[in-house]
């Protein structure tokens, strides 16, 4: 066993600290001898001991844990209420992690996840996720409740990058949430970066970090999230500071605080008075559909990791690093026969449009 989960001081996260065993942390010095700062880490192979047990594909899917909260967003007749809904739903998802310090598979070109929720009121939604680049990577993203008129498209653009005794994924990318129901009114939002402090001495910690954004252009208003690292004397593991305005004067309507992990508040400016606009310790996590892995493709995350994920939850780390390799081995091969034959990788559900984004393609071949 190569990890020890720590135990949390009183500003601590007791699932977001680890502290590694000395041989797994003697592993990753290995590593980071031969990097510089600012290395692009997607171009390292890191030790099975420090991954998530699934892809990237899937871990986006957090976001769409809590869709009560959209759906009922979708029903406020008042634009500010509906975009506070927004809000509350996107800041919904971040609580939702691994225990430790762990990173979810990169996805090799060509991944497919797929996935489906139903819901209370006799509804249902969808969702696929594609590998559409591996270098850079980009992960696009489509999910769809028709109805309920709800749709979220997003292209993930994640940038891992060591800085010394952290390493850092630089969330670039976005998402665009549409409600049908109000003339296709869009909401554009962006991500916080995450962080891995401790890597050469101290406590191993998670954090997300840096300022985003969630923009409804129609209806003029703006909430600016502030992501806040825990400083080395002081601070709090993950709070979050946030203001929504009015864009066009300027003016504060809201202001949003807390932490993300626990209890995040609203209130009117300069008021004492906060009301809980999320609490993840009481929140339920709306139950995920996937097909069977036998039922899957190959090219589908569950199965194509299987093997991978099978040995780390068995903690053989020696088997998990040799079925990875194979997968990566596999990416190489086809890469080189594509180049061969002079061809290039073509997404089967996206497309890349006007604005170099990724959206689903209007007519998809899903056989």
């Amino acid at each position: 066993m190569t990890r020890k989960n720590s135990t949390a001081s009183p500003d601590g996260d007791p699932d977001c600290t680890e502290v590694l065993e000395d041989n797994s942390r003697s592993i990753l010095m290995g590593i980071i001898q031969q990097l510089g700062k600012g290395t692009d880490l997607h171009r390292v192979t890191l030790p099975t001991f420090v991954l998530e047990p699934r892809s990237m594909l899937e871990r986006i899917t957090d976001f769409m844990s809590h869709p009560e909260l959209l759906l009922e967003a979708t029903t406020h007749t008042d634009p500010l209420d509906r975009f506070i809904g927004v809000v509350r739903f996107f800041l919904s998802g971040w609580h939702i992690k691994p225990k430790g310090v762990k990173k979810p598979y990169n996805p090799v070109l060509g991944e497919l996840f797929r996935s489906r929720w139903q819901y209370a009121n006799g509804t249902d939604a969808i969702y696929v996720a594609e590998q559409v680049s591996h270098h850079p990577p980009i992960s696009a993203y489509h999910y769809a409740s028709p109805a309920n008129g709800v749709t979220i498209q997003g292209n993930l653009r994640p940038k891992p990058k060591f800085l010394g005794n952290s390493a850092a994924t630089m969330m670039e990318g976005s998402s665009t949430i549409t409600l049908a129901r109000w003339d296709d009114e869009q909401y554009f939002i962006t991500m916080p970066n995450v962080y891995a402090r401790g890597i050469l001495f101290g406590k191993m910690v998670m954090e997300l970090g840096d300022s985003c954004y969630v923009k409804c252009p129609k209806n003029g208003f703006v909430c600016h999230l502030d992501f806040k690292t825990k400083g080395f004397f002081s601070g709090q593991y993950n709070s979050v500071t946030g203001k929504i305005k009015n864009e066009t004067t300027g003016q504060v309507l809201r202001e949003i605080s807390g932490k993300w992990s626990n209890e995040l508040f609203i209130n009117v400016p300069k008021s004492s008075k906060k009301q809980v606009l999320f609490d993840a310790r009481k929140a339920t996590i709306h139950p995920m559909m996937v097909e069977p892995e036998h039922r899957q493709e190959k090219c589908e995350s569950r199965r194509l990791w299987s093997k991978v994920t099978a040995a780390i939850k068995r903690q053989d780390q020696e088997m998990a690093t040799e079925e990875k390799m194979l997968i990566e081995d596999q990416q190489r091969a086809e890469a080189k026969e594509r180049q061969k034959e002079g061809g290039s990788f073509e997404p089967r559900f996206f497309v890349l449009n006007s604005a170099n984004e990724y959206e689903l393609k209007s007519s998809v071949n899903d056989g």
